[in-house]
C-alpha cells in the first residue's frame, strides 16, 4: 500500500481546487473560525463529513433529488398560467 501525502494549500473565497478530472472544491466563504466549502462531484461519488462516517450507527440519509433547472420551472409556470 502506498503512503499518502498531505498537500496543504491556501485559498481565498471563490477560489477552487480540482481533484482529478471531475471533482472541484470551491471555497465559498472564510470566517473567523470556519471555512465553507462547496463540493462539485459526479452523482456516484460519496461525500461525507468525517464525524458522520465514523458514526456507523447513523443510517445514511437518502440522497435528495436535484431540483429542476430554473428555466424548466419557469416554463412549467408559464404553461400552467
Amino acid at each position: 500500500m502506498e503512503e499518502s501525502v498531505v498537500l496543504i494549500l491556501s485559498r481565498k473565497a471563490s477560489e477552487c481546487i480540482h481533484l482529478g478530472d471531475d471533482i472541484v472544491l470551491t471555497i465559498v466563504a472564510v470566517g473567523n473560525d470556519k471555512v465553507r466549502i462547496g463540493v462539485q462531484a459526479p452523482p456516484g461519488v460519496k461525500i461525507l463529513r468525517t464525524e458522520l462516517e465514523l458514526d456507523v450507527t447513523l443510517p445514511m440519509p437518502k440522497r435528495a433529488e436535484r431540483p429542476a433547472p430554473l428555466a424548466s420551472v419557469v416554463n412549467q409556470i408559464r404553461r400552467a398560467a
